[in-house]
């Protein structure tokens, strides 16, 4: 691997990686903790991006010249500018970043413009009806699929072809526009999704051992995450529902779906870049063939 292409990261999780605590429950323990970690690096982006929506909204000063949604712009990019100059993100990472802004805004334009969701304050930068920060939003999601592949070297078992998992990726993303005039496919397509990856399993290395989960369960953990965070995202105005208006409430359910498939069409555009490899390959990297829980 080259320089270019580590992160800082890199070099703390060799030395996370090489200690040695002793076997048993503390080593269960350790492991446990090391996942925590790793997946509260993989969500830097986000997660500071979140900090600022909820920061911003309960301590930003009213009269401010720099409009609150202008300045989340301003720092969105000014946080992703200094991940790339510090090393903390790789310039194939900040690719797909940019990718997400771009696939974000345009359905945002789309969505606003029909009245799914508004953004209720006054700013500068915009397009349109949409803040210009709203497509890092996207871009954090982005982030953290393409940080934690990286970070867990993701492989997989029974994934189908790239081809048909596309263009089941494209079909999802025109329905999100289409249903607006044509009838709402959305339950057919949880049906294709399902059968298409019930038997993938994604294996990650938290540690010294390979884990797995159907790949499925790993797309909806994630989205119920991005749920929440919608929720506190919303209490913070950052964007409101129409149900919102009159004050805060929770974010539907029904919301839960449609991030799951916004989650798969996200994991597809980071799969164009990362290559989805079999386990079998890191089998071969590591000498070994042997099962769950076997030794690398």
């Amino acid at each position: 691997m080259t320089r270019g292409s580590q992160t800082r990261f890199a070099a703390i999780r060799a030395r996370l990686e090489a200690f040695e605590p002793r076997p048993g429950w503390r080593a269960w323990l350790y492991e446990f903790l090391l996942f925590g970690f790793k997946q509260g690096w993989a969500c830097l982006f986000g997660g500071l991006l979140l900090g600022l929506l909820v920061a911003t909204h309960l301590f930003y000063p009213a009269q401010a010249p720099l409009a609150r949604y202008d300045f989340l712009a301003l720092a969105a990019l000014t946080i992703q500018i200094a991940m790339l100059v510090l090393r903390l993100e790789t310039m194939d990472e900040a690719k797909v970043i940019l990718a997400f802004h771009v696939v974000g805004t345009v359905m945002e334009l789309f969505k606003t413009a029909h009245g799914s969701w508004e953004y209720p304050e006054a700013n500068m930068l915009r397009i349109g009806g949409v803040p210009l920060f709203s497509g890092f939003m996207y871009a954090a999601v982005g982030s953290y699929i393409a940080r934690v592949w990286r970070i867990f070297d993701f492989r997989f078992t029974g994934y189908p072809a790239e081809a048909v998992s596309v263009a089941l990726a494209v079909t999802i993303y025109v329905n999100f526009f289409a249903h607006h005039w044509l009838p709402d496919i959305r339950l057919g397509l949880f049906a294709v999704l399902g059968a298409l990856f019930l038997r993938t399993r994604i294996w990650f290395r938290v540690w010294r051992e390979d884990r797995w989960m159907p790949l499925l369960l790993g797309w909806f953990l994630v989205a119920l995450f991005i749920w929440f965070a919608e929720n506190l995202a919303t209490f913070s105005q950052a964007w409101i529902y129409p149900s919102q208006r009159n004050g805060w409430t929770m974010v539907h359910w029904s919301k839960l779906g449609a991030w799951y498939l916004l989650m798969y069409i996200s994991f597809v555009l980071v799969a164009l870049v990362h290559r989805p490899r079999s386990r079998e390959s890191r089998a071969v990297s590591y000498g070994t063939t042997g099962g769950v829980g076997s030794q690398s």
